[in-house]
């Protein structure tokens, strides 16, 4: 039997290292190239299933995507407090319903009201009673029937009970008191016991009720409706500081409402001069018109704002951009004999149906336009 000798068998130990270490490192390579994405070639009859688009330079104006919260527009919205203490005894109307600028929303038993109307009416007795003494007095002052102190001093009265008469008239109006109620009253008709009314001071829609019959009101402090005209509301846009120099008054939006497919349209008016501690956002007010009152309080929106200022940069078509694993945005440039690689871009403002690229593209490139899902699905097979 031959024996091997130690230094052929140090060489058999490190030819046999070598191979495994080789056989460990395949994988790791292969699985190395299989991470970097490899440009995919088409065939001409899988060229028909896609639409390339040259990204060119071009200006445009910018569109700043934003959440938004649908408010009322409080300059046509209102909470309406009881003016009189009371009970309440009737609800005249319900929530959603439409009412008109001075309608009775609820009427209620108070004894202050009855005081009131009943020195009101008292008021325009006595004042109509020393007129037609002083008128009386002034007549027999140009007879000699009374001295003219006497008739000065019946004028004086008559002025007096006339003012009094007005102070009177006007804390039954402040009251909300029947206008009807009031020319019975100025005409000396008799009137019968009058409930205090809780009256809309503006016409809309009833879209809060807060009271209940037999509840005890006070004058003044408790609440008891919101009327609000829903006809346009509010939406508040909540913008990033980064985008707020690309955003002004006067510039449109239009508001995703996520119900079907329907889109509203607005105006900035307003961009709030401090900055949201909770979100470092700024609000920035977008008045909508609300057909059918789609747009309901605190519902939530996507607002897409376009600014009228001017803007240049490289655009590409919003139906280019593709996301890898990383959620990352790509598209796919055209080379040479059907060949198409994956870039990376990084995304500016959106514009329409446009992105604008800040970087990965150059002018003069194409691009998948339609069609990059299929080029995707090629390049994993």
């Amino acid at each position: 039997m031959q024996t091997r000798s130690p230094t052929r068998a140090l060489a058999a130990c490190a030819l046999a290292a070598m191979t495994l270490a080789a056989c460990g490192a395949k994988p790791d390579a292969a699985a190395q190239a299989d991470a970097t994405p490899q440009n995919v070639t088409l065939t001409a009859a899988q060229l028909q299933h896609i639409q390339l688009v040259t990204v060119a330079r071009a200006d445009f104006h910018r569109t700043i995507e934003a959440a938004g919260v649908v408010d009322f527009d409080n300059d046509q919205s209102t909470a309406v407090a009881s003016p009189i203490s009371g009970l309440v005894t009737r609800l005249l109307v319900a929530p959603g319903q439409q009412v008109a600028a001075g309608q009775a929303l609820a009427m209620v038993d108070s004894s202050d009201f009855a005081a009131a109307t009943s020195a009101y009416a008292k008021a325009v007795a006595t004042a109509r009673t020393t007129r037609q003494l002083a008128d009386a007095d002034k007549d027999l002052a140009q007879h000699n029937g009374v001295s003219a102190r006497e008739a000065q001093q019946a004028e004086t009265d008559a002025l007096n009970a006339a003012a009094d008469r007005d102070a009177a008239l006007q804390a039954v109006q402040a009251l909300k008191l029947d206008p009807k109620a009031i020319r019975d009253i100025q005409a000396g008709r008799p009137i019968s016991h009058i409930e205090g009314a809780i009256r809309a001071p503006i016409a809309g829609t009833v879209v809060e009720k807060l009271i209940t019959p037999g509840q005890l009101l006070q004058a003044g402090t408790t609440p008891a409706f919101t009327v609000a005209n829903l006809s346009k509301v509010w939406v508040m846009a909540q913008v990033s500081t980064s985008d707020l120099p690309s955003v002004k008054v006067g510039d449109s939006a239009e508001i995703e409402t996520g119900v079907g497919s329907v889109a509203l349209t607005g105006v900035v008016d307003n961009v709030a001069a401090l900055v949201n501690p909770d979100t470092r956002a700024v609000a920035a007010r977008v008045v909508v018109a609300n057909p059918g009152g789609l747009l309901k309080k605190q519902m939530y929106v996507r607002v897409h704002l376009r600014s009228r200022q001017d803007s240049s940069g490289l655009l590409a078509p919003v139906s280019s951009i593709l996301r890898d694993d990383e959620n990352l945005p790509f598209v796919y440039v055209a080379e040479a004999r059907g060949a198409f690689a994956r870039r990376r871009v990084t995304l500016g403002y959106r514009t329409g149906d446009q992105y604008e690229i800040s970087a990965g593209l150059q002018a003069g490139d194409r691009v998948v336009g339609d069609g990059g899902i299929f080029v995707q699905f090629m390049q994993s097979q």
